[in-house]
């Protein structure tokens, strides 16, 4: 998957992940795309370290897309943990 790949599965893991986990986050399309990018590292990651199910390169593989989704959600969960629920 090349860089415009990740940033369209970034881009949109994040946002999946927004809609899942309502609430006032970080924001704009530039703030959700690197949650999603980061939330697919660390999804990939995690699921190769604890799963022993390293994720595919293809953009269309599902399960890349849990992984990314799951990472996505791990990362707005510690967001609110450290900095609460709103914007202040």
């Amino acid at each position: 998957m090349g860089i415009i790949g990740w940033i369209i599965l970034g881009l949109l893991a994040g946002a999946i992940a927004k809609i899942l986990l309502p609430g006032r986050d970080p924001g704009g399309l530039i703030g959700t795309t690197l949650i999603g990018i980061g939330g697919a590292f660390i999804g990939g990651w995690l699921s190769a370290r604890f799963l022993d199910r390293p994720v595919e390169k293809h953009f269309f593989d599902l399960y890349t897309w849990g992984a990314a989704i799951a990472g996505s959600l791990v990362l707005l969960i510690g967001y609110r943990i450290l900095f609460g629920n709103s914007r202040d």
